[in-house]
């Protein structure tokens, strides 16, 4: 929420409809909006909505930011005690996200002469709206939606940053059922609409495409013009009969369409492409125009072009302007986590550089506990609308909530202003970019997580570069936000009160660890699961605190477990005497354990024939504390083995009853995994172990269609040859050409976790979209293509070997295993990358 137009509380609860049932005047008018209860800097000046949905729910955080000094509050709860929170402001509304929407709408109307662009489509969004910004933010002060915010609440939030240096805004609108964009059209108010490519996302939550067509354009209900394409004769047809009901109702609506045909305000003659540069050829009122644009693919020349018709409609388009064509630059929709130098963690957020991006990227800086000490290296933020004094002080203040340890600013502007930063230890400020490289070498990076955060303009990528660690061209990518996605997916299957261990053993199915447990533990999971226990040690050292069970505890690691407050599984008589043994010597009491019974899977744990002893052993035992007991389903994703996955939860009930007598206390039970989650919803229990379903896979097709990709596979070409019919490729001569060919060899082999197995034409990568055989055998480090059929590749190029477009279940399926083998396969020389978009 902007700072240049106070709110009080009373105003705010007749804005949302809500009835003021706690004041306290005596508070000053609050300044900023949360609906993250971790993210709040300013607790006084801060209004906290609580919002409430199926698997989550703000209002059981009140009372603890209220401990932290949070004193306004919008909620649901009826039942609130304000007993309990005697100095706060609160506000009781029906729902809370409808009173953010109303909130924004009213914010919104004391900007009426604001010039707004309401952008929608299926794709393209966020990319038109970035590029807009780069063509014009020299020419305007912009507000604009923060990275994706396109959503019910979203939209709000990025209407709420409007202020009085702005005169244009570009906001995004996304929807996936029928009514939604309805609440967003009254926030947004668009004057421009613009209607980018319309494709299949979120079909399914619409009759078919002439409904999710007509709910898009319900942006558009009030707006002066419309950018759209006119190629396609089913979408105009829709777009021009909303247009002739709109202006029946005494409203103006005028189409800016472009395309082919000459009726079109924009006729394009021709788009010349070269290898990453296409040239686009029109007439625009009786004159020949163009723009050149730096890429070669469909979808950036469509993004393009909608910009330049809206440059147009601005009167912004003389030669100047087109220029900046030119210089469009692919937009980086994420951070990235990378390995670094000297032992460095590095954030890449190099592209952008504005206050919400830097609170994001912030935010996200503060979930690395790997490294005790964080580093920003800052540029210039420009185009803020505010005066450079009060723009930094807003940023110091941000280092300080963030405890920053480090700032390297680089710019005149933050050089000017690096008095505001004197709370600061450790700071160096640069006027440039080559004055720092000048002293990279003094700046010692150890030990450190590093956040590199720049405007475009400054070309941060050198110093990325250099501070990154150098690894071979294959990389596996990890979405953190399909994970986060994923497991809100899973919760939603949930009972209230089940708690969720998620399992991040075998370095989380070669995922990650202490990278995937931060996101977890972020994400308000109750438990993480490790196999030994030095992976338990290492995710403790990066700063997780979360319970951890250990599954193969063993005598040598006793120590560490106890040192690093780890729990073991007790899964043996042997184990049992072993650790009583251990914490009787080291004078320890009441140490956390998790017993395992085998109910069938055979591996390990105790039998139903084992419990009477094992009841011996437990009674009286002051050593340990049983905190769970659990089992392991042998065959939850089988539907024709229901029946012995009901037999096994009927051994372990039994179990845990004989257990709980003897005990006397009781202890958490948990017995599903990821299939059990899905397909034995009443095996739910105290608590359920979330697995490679985190990680986008489960057995149940209905599952898999909500989940997420996760990980994504990718290598490059070393080489292109031609290589003639008759000759053979790879070891063994296996692979004898049957015509004259094109081979592409590619960075990846078994050494790297691709198998050997799919090797002669029975995997396939994909490159340029196509998927393409493997030829002959996969060597240690190489695999040989047949690029044959494709005439574009060059040295270089990005290959997928699995992902969204390839996906991991195909290539297991190839291999003749299961995904699980494929991801803890992938070895460790291979580079990972993090990102959250």
């Amino acid at each position: 929420m902007n700072e240049t137009i106070h709110y009080t509380m009373e105003e705010l609860a007749k804005v949302t409809k809500g009835k003021l049932i706690n004041k306290n005047i005596d508070l000053p008018v609050p300044l900023s909006l949360s609906l993250d209860s971790r993210k709040i800097i300013d607790t006084t000046g801060t209004i906290f909505f609580a919002i409430k949905s199926s698997h989550h729910d703000g209002n059981k955080f009140i009372e603890g930011l209220y401990a932290k000094g949070v004193r306004n509050f919008v909620t649901t709860d009826k039942n609130i005690s304000t007993k309990k929170l005697p100095l706060a402001n609160i506000i009781l509304v029906n729902n809370t996200v409808h009173a953010l929407q109303l909130f924004a709408a009213y914010h919104r109307a004391f900007f009426k002469k604001l010039t707004v662009i309401g952008i929608t489509g299926s794709n393209g969004k966020t990319i038109v709206k970035e590029w807009l910004n780069q063509l014009l933010e020299e020419n305007f002060s912009i507000v604009r939606s923060p990275k994706s915010y396109n959503s019910q609440i979203g939209v709000p939030l990025s209407v709420l940053n409007i202020n009085k240096s702005h005169n244009l805004a570009i906001f995004e609108a996304g929807i996936s059922q029928p009514g939604e964009m309805n609440r967003l059209e009254k926030i947004i108010k668009p004057s421009i609409g613009l209607l980018t490519n319309i494709g299949n996302a979120h079909d399914e939550g619409f009759e078919n495409r002439t409904e999710k067509i007509n709910e898009k354009l319900q942006l558009f209900v009030h707006a002066k013009q419309l950018v759209c394409c006119a190629d396609d004769e089913k979408i105009m047809k829709v777009i021009l009969a909303f247009q002739s009901k709109i202006n029946a109702k005494n409203k103006a609506l005028e189409l800016f369409t472009w395309g082919k045909s000459g009726h079109n305000k924009l006729q394009v003659l021709a788009i010349n492409k070269s290898k990453s540069h296409t040239k686009i050829k029109a007439i625009y009122k009786d004159e020949n125009v163009s723009i050149s644009i730096p890429f070669a693919d469909e979808a950036s020349i469509e993004n393009a072009i909608n910009c330049w018709c809206v440059l147009l409609l601005l009167n912004k388009s003389d030669e100047q302007i087109r220029k900046k064509f030119e210089f469009l630059y692919p937009i980086a929709m994420r951070l990235e986590l990378k390995q670094g130098i000297n032992h460095c963690t590095i954030i890449n957020d190099s592209y952008s550089n504005d206050l919400h991006s830097l609170e994001i990227a912030l935010n996200f800086l503060e979930q690395q506990k790997q490294h005790k000490k964080h580093t920003v290296i800052l540029s210039d933020i420009l185009q803020s609308g505010k005066h450079p004094h009060e723009l930094y002080k807003e940023v110091a203040k941000l280092f300080k909530h963030r405890k920053i340890d480090r700032l390297i600013g680089i710019g005149t502007d933050i050089f000017s202003m690096q008095m505001e930063f004197s709370f600061l230890k450790e700071k160096r400020f640069f006027k440039n970019v080559d004055e720092f490289l000048l002293s990279f070498n003094h700046l010692n990076f150890q030990d450190e997580t590093v956040l590199i955060k720049g405007a475009r303009s400054f070309s941060f990528e050198e110093i990325s570069h250099k501070l990154e660690q150098k690894a071979h061209q294959t990389v596996l990518s990890i979405n953190l936000n399909a994970i986060v996605h994923n497991l809100k997916q899973y919760k939603s299957l949930l009972r209230p009160g089940t708690k969720i261990m998620a399992m991040v053993k075998a370095f989380s199915y070669g995922s990650g660890g202490f990278e995937i447990a931060s996101v977890l533990e972020y994400n308000k999971v109750d438990y993480l699961a490790v196999a030994y226990a030095d992976e338990g040690v290492e995710l403790r050292k990066a700063g997780i605190t979360l319970p951890v069970m250990v599954m193969n505890a063993e005598p040598s690691t006793f120590e560490s477990i106890v040192n690093y407050n780890l729990e073991p599984e007790i899964f043996s008589f042997n184990i049992l005497n072993e650790f009583g043994n251990f914490l009787k010597s080291s004078g320890i009491n009441y140490y956390p354990v998790h017993i395992k019974i085998d109910t069938g899977m055979h591996r390990l744990g105790f039998t139903s024939e084992d419990i009477d002893a094992l009841n011996d052993m437990l009674k009286g035992n002051s050593l340990i504390k049983v905190v769970s007991v659990f089992t392991h389903l042998v065959a939850a994703e089988n539907v024709k083995e229901d029946e012995f996955t009901l037999q096994q939860s009927k051994i372990f009930k039994n179990c845990c009853e004989r257990i709980e007598d003897t005990l006397g206390y009781k202890f958490i039970k948990h017995i599903s995994n990821t299939a059990g989650i899905t397909r034995h919803p009443h095996l739910q229990m105290d608590m359920v172990r979330l697995g490679i379903g985190l990680y986008g896979i489960d057995g149940n097709k209905k599952m898999q269609q909500r989940l997420k990709n996760v990980t994504t596979l990718t290598t490059t070409v070393a080489q292109i040859k031609k290589v003639k019919a008759g000759d053979t490729v790879g070891y063994g001569r296996n692979a004898r050409l049957q015509k004259d060919s094109t081979i592409a060899t590619v960075r990846i082999g078994y050494a790297d976790g691709y198998p050997r197995s799919v090797g002669n034409g029975i995997g396939k990568m994909m490159l340029h979209g196509k998927m393409l055989p493997v030829v002959g055998n996969v060597c240690m480090d190489m695999t040989m293509l047949d690029i044959t059929e494709l005439e574009a590749a060059k040295e270089g190029d990005e290959v997928i070997v699995f992902g969204e477009s390839l996906p991991l279940n195909l290539l297991a399926a190839w291999s003749q295993t299961i995904p699980y083998e494929i991801m803890t396969g992938i070895s460790q020389r291979v580079k990972r990358v993090y990102f959250e978009e």
